[in-house]
């Protein structure tokens, strides 16, 4: 479609796109004005990634995902939880908005109530939570290692006081004992060291990602600080073993005794110092590899609510409800199977346009007598003139004396173009025989005011002479009438009968052109009459007729060899630009700048009627416009 197309289509469906759009926007303000408002506020975080060096990822992809872990760590249910039990009213997944300020490792926070002390709160407390809950779940990762690195440190604690005990009573006691305490921590700690070696080496099968390392890192750590104190407990052990033996003097038996429990006390206090530096350093590896969150903007209490917003709905609504409307009008114009343009004859039907009669407005009071008579110097009156030119331009090589009017369906306005055309072909000059053939539902005699005792069929009888079925037109002797008389059973065989044909032969005897009136193309009359006409001419009206039955008459017509002059376009709208401006662009006698009036007296009539019924200016491309009469009105 062209440009202009979509235009004129705009332009006829305008006031349905203005009813979408006002639709639309009225609907949009209205339920911004029942909305609730909702106020929402902000608040930044920073998560700082855990110190690990030369573990640290270059490519920064490791601070990406973490800060991914955390975005989704906001929306857990324990952090939610946590949060409402501080602030003691539910908060949900759908309140919050949570997304990563660009390529850094900030996240924004906005939280959504309809209270804007609570938004701010909401944003601010969950900070607070996630804080909490990250300290909990990483403080779990070395929990086991602390507890074992205790409960040694407890033991090792209760060896020395036992010691202490026993040197200050100057007690002794049996070395056996001490070496089996001693072979007891020893066996303990291998056992734990073999599971943390077991453990290290699954560790070291899977796949090395920033997390596995660490726990390998910390496993490692742990295993040096056991054999570290296994080590003090095998330098325990070689000392009692070796200096427990008894000595040969019981003097000195005492003070080898003393001396010896004084030695494993100072070895058990050794031990008490590794595992109190292996307990800061399993804390110190927790708090380095414990990756941090820092809130560097808190939420401010908002003013105004970010909800609703009337104008921005109303926009939005207006602007669905005009897209509605354009679809509805597309869904329309796309199932509209109507012909109504000029190009639509061409492209479609391949024929052309060669007359363009406008929709007829009669003045209130007035007789709907034909136009051409009662109108002469109408513009519809000069659009049957123009007809009747090209008509006698397409009979040049053959002469048109037996025309066809007849149109693809019902209602179409052939009658009316089939009485103007044979009375302007008249005022040309010519005797014209207006023949109602339409045998199922005459209007001939309605439009012309004739009665219809005898017509057609009855020549077909043969009970009456031809001169007495003839009527004339207002009295012209140049246009005579056949009506169509009483309707016969079988229109279809008298058509097409030999009769038929005598009647048009003897009718071209007393006139020069024969304009039939025929039924529309939805019976077999039409067929029968266009293989008996020069030429047929097709009524088409522009918007009402269907292309599929246009298409089908065509092939019909064509099927008989029957001549086929052109296409009337007859009622074209004159309030829709679509259509009537067609009529305006192709009716060389529509255009602006002279006026086109009647004879001088009725120049005058005109003028009072002009202003009583307020029609349609008139226009035609004459400088002069010539009466009735054949004198010059040398109007404007």
């Amino acid at each position: 479609m062209e440009l202009r197309q979509y235009f004129t289509i705009v332009r006829r469906w305008v006031w349905l796109l203005i009813l979408g759009l006002v639709l639309g926007a009225a609907g949009g303000y209205v339920g911004s004005r029942f909305q609730a408002p909702l106020y929402q506020a902000s608040t930044r975080l920073m998560v700082i990634q855990a110190s690990q060096g030369q573990n640290v990822d270059p490519t920064g992809l490791n601070g990406q995902q973490l800060t991914e872990t955390y975005i989704q760590l906001l929306t857990t249910q324990p952090v939610l939880q946590e949060a409402s039990s501080h602030l003691g009213y539910p908060i949900t997944a759908k309140q919050l908005s949570i997304q990563q300020v660009g390529t850094t490792q900030v996240i924004q926070l906005t939280a959504q109530d309809s209270n804007p002390q609570h938004a701010a709160a909401i944003a601010n407390t969950l900070v607070t939570s996630l804080i909490s809950q990250n300290e909990n779940l990483q403080s779990g990762r070395y929990t086991a290692t602390e507890q074992s690195l205790q409960t040694q440190i407890d033991q090792v604690q209760t060896q020395i006081s036992a010691l202490q005990g026993t040197i200050n009573d100057i007690s002794t006691t049996a070395v056996a004992d001490q070496i089996k305490q001693v072979q007891d921590q020893i066996n303990a700690l291998q056992t734990q060291i073999n599971a943390l070696t077991t453990q290290y080496k699954d560790l070291k099968q899977q796949w090395q990602t920033s997390d596995v390392q660490t726990q390998e890192q910390s496993i490692q750590a742990q295993i040096n600080q056991l054999q570290a104190v296994q080590n003090s407990y095998q330098q325990v052990y070689t000392s009692l073993v070796v200096q427990g033996q008894p000595v040969a003097s019981a003097v000195n038996n005492s003070s080898t005794r003393l001396a010896q429990l004084q030695s494993t006390l100072s070895q058990y206090q050794q031990v008490y110092v590794n595992l109190l530096n292996s307990m800061e350093a399993v804390k110190l590896a927790g708090l380095q590899n414990t990756p941090n969150v820092v809130q560097i903007e808190a939420a401010a209490v908002p003013n105004t609510p970010v909800q609703p917003r009337p104008i921005t709905n109303t926009l939005l609504a207006a602007m669905v409800g005009l897209m509605l409307a354009g679809g509805i009008v597309f869904l329309v114009e796309y199932l509209d199977n109507t012909i109504k343009t000029v190009e639509d004859v061409e492209r479609v039907l391949g024929m052309t346009v060669i007359g363009y009669i406008a929709e007829m407005q009669y003045s209130k009071g007035s007789s709907e007598e034909l136009y051409v008579t009662s109108q002469p110097r109408s513009p519809v009156s000069e659009a049957f003139r123009l007809l009747r030119t090209n008509l006698e331009f397409a009979g040049v090589d053959k002469p048109l004396r037996k025309i066809l009017v007849t149109s693809a369906g019902p209602n179409e306005g052939k009658s009316t173009v089939a009485a103007n055309l044979a009375v302007i072909m008249a005022q040309g000059g010519k005797r014209v025989l207006l023949l109602d053939a339409d045998l199922r539902k005459p209007q001939i005699h309605k439009l012309l005011g004739l009665h219809n005792n005898v017509g057609l069929s009855d020549l077909f009888r043969g009970t009456i002479a031809d001169n007495l079925v003839v009527q004339s037109y207002l009295g012209q002797e140049s246009v005579s009438v056949v009506t169509s008389g009483s309707l016969p059973p079988n229109p279809a065989e008298l058509l097409g009968s030999a009769r038929m044909e005598q009647i048009l032969t003897d009718a071209l005897t007393r006139a020069d052109v024969i304009v039939i009136d025929s039924p529309p193309s939805l019976v077999a009359d039409v067929q029968v009459l266009a293989s008996k006409a020069d030429g047929v001419l097709v009524v088409i009206q522009p918007g009402h007729t269907l292309t599929d039955e246009v298409q089908a008459m065509l092939e019909q017509l064509n099927r008989t060899g029957t001549r086929i002059v052109g296409v009337v376009f007859n009622r074209i709208p004159r309030n829709r630009f679509y259509y009537y401006g067609g009529y305006r662009h192709y009716s060389p006698y529509y255009n602006r700048g002279y006026d086109y009036y009647y004879t001088n007296e009725e120049h005058h009539k005109g003028k009072k009627k002009r202003k009583a019924d307020k029609p349609a200016p008139v226009h035609a491309p004459f400088d002069v416009a010539v009466n009735l009469d054949g004198e010059e009105d040398k109007g404007k």
